[in-house]
């Protein structure tokens, strides 16, 4: 009733699912291994604080300094500060009286430099986005890759995205 014929057959499709399977487990097992790393790589774990040792910024905050409007960022974070629409008054003022806004965004050197420089950036369009809702005019916004991304100094101080008037 059964050949050998068909004892071989169904071994063979045996061993064919048995791979399939392994290799689906093996995409799915490196997916959610991969998945679990880059969380990890984003925002690095602070130190504890100890006498000296300056904490960690956890708020957003914007300062004006000789006419230069300066945004600074939480670690992982592009979320504008809530008075940034006051800080920016002089230059949507400028801006209407013919300037042009250029601004540019700096990263710290923590983490992976190709992840702080498109979060550089998404820092800096967050910043226009702020300008643009005061009323600014796209072609008098000027988004600059400074010369130098990686900004020196403390690194709340380089997480932070300029703007300027020309």
């Amino acid at each position: 009733m059964f050949s050998s014929d068909d004892d071989n057959q169904g071994l063979v499709l045996g061993v064919l699912f048995g791979v399939i399977a392994l290799v689906i487990s093996l995409v799915i097992g490196i997916s959610i291994y991969t998945r679990n790393l880059v969380p990890a790589a984003k925002a690095p774990a602070p130190a504890a604080p100890t006498v000296g040792v300056v904490v960690l910024q956890q708020v957003a905050t914007v300062k004006v300094d000789n006419g230069v409007v300066k945004f600074y960022f939480v670690i992982g974070k592009a979320d504008v500060a809530p008075e940034a629409a006051q800080a920016l008054v002089e230059v949507v003022k400028a801006v209407a009286a013919g300037k042009i806004a250029v601004i540019s965004g700096f990263h710290d050197a923590s983490g992976d430099p190709a992840q702080n420089a498109e979060l550089a950036k998404q820092r800096a369009l967050a910043v226009r986005g702020v300008l643009l809702t005061q009323g600014v005019p796209q072609d008098k916004v000027e988004l600059r890759k400074p010369e130098q991304t990686l900004a020196s100094g403390p690194a709340e101080e380089a997480r932070r995205v300029e703007v300027t008037l020309k």
